[in-house]
């Protein structure tokens, strides 16, 4: 595990150095509290930090009261040490934040029993951020498909369209759905139906860019939310999309099974001002159109929408 020793005295720093990285640890060195405060703020930063409490440019208990201000995850376990035995120095550095107390000279065998205990509990809370982390992907995300869920897709557009009008871009949507694919359950089951579904929506995923969005809109329909993007441009990747699916069969129990999609699209021009529900009406809109035509084609709203 990485540690900061922050030790401005030079014979005791290399000391603890030593010792510190005898019993496995990672160190990073800081001469002063400043030092040690840019490391903190730096990406990948030690969890787990000895500071001494007198140091120039900042103190111990100064920075102790930065670190818990500014830094919130993942969270910094401190240790202060200080030549100082008074009681109320105790109150004090806890009450700056820090989680425990040596003085110096400490005896090693009980700095080695305070980082472990700091050990354990950083690895604990690391666990609880990670648990929490799969269960915000799980609520945010489409348990089938591994895409957006419907209400998470809609939330992206609304902070896109609303990001657009500031920036005076184009927001364009795509509503994309299977064409005919209750029959693809009714003849292979919804097993198979269920594999075409994760199939098909990897194949979408991989075609857009790196900051547009896709999401399942609900059953075997599709919503895309394309940042920075005319209408012109839009139908065109539309377009593009239905000719990737249509191009490639899926093997559904043993057989090639040709795949199509309808498509509807719509745009916020660059004046902005569009509501979502009117966004992603306009390109259902356009959808129920091109099913109308016969499917396997792309159709577009008549104009954006306050271009």
């Amino acid at each position: 595990m990485r540690i900061l020793l922050a030790e401005d005295e030079p014979s005791f720093r290399q000391l603890l150095e030593k010792i510190l990285v005898n019993w496995g640890y990672e160190v990073t060195v800081a001469r002063n509290g400043k030092e040690a405060w840019q490391i903190l703020q730096a990406e990948n930063a030690p969890q787990l930090a000895v500071l001494d409490w007198m140091m120039p440019e900042l103190d111990g208990v100064s920075l102790c009261r930065k670190i818990r201000e500014t830094l919130t995850e993942p969270y910094t376990y401190i240790i202060l040490l200080t030549a100082q035995q008074r009681e109320n120095d105790l109150v004090v550095g806890m009450d700056a934040g820090a989680d425990d107390f040596l003085t110096k000279p400490c005896k090693l065998n009980e700095l080695q029993m305070r980082l472990r205990a700091g050990r354990r509990i950083i690895e604990l809370q690391n666990e609880l951020l990670a648990a929490r982390k799969a269960l915000q992907i799980k609520a945010n995300q489409d348990s089938l498909t591994g895409l957006w869920n419907h209400e998470e897709i809609l939330e992206i557009l609304q902070r896109e369209l609303a990001r657009a009008e500031r920036e005076e871009e184009a927001v364009s949507v795509i509503m994309a759905d299977l064409d005919h694919f209750k029959s693809i359950n009714d003849t292979y089951g919804h097993l198979a139906g269920d594999k075409v579904l994760c199939s098909i929506a990897t194949r979408l995923y991989s075609l857009i860019r790196p900051y547009d969005y896709i999401g399942r809109y609900g059953g075997e329909e599709f919503l895309f939310v394309l940042s920075d993007c005319s209408q012109k441009s839009s139908v065109a990747f539309a377009e593009r999309l239905r000719q990737c699916i249509s191009d490639e069969k899926v093997m559904i129990a043993g057989q090639q099974v040709a795949i199509t999609l309808s498509l509807g699209v719509a745009t916020c021009g660059k004046r902005g001002g569009c509501n979502s529900d009117e966004l992603v009406g306009a390109a259902d809109a356009a959808l129920y159109q091109a099913k109308e035509s016969g499917r396997n084609c792309v159709k577009a709203a008549p104009k954006e929408i306050n271009g």
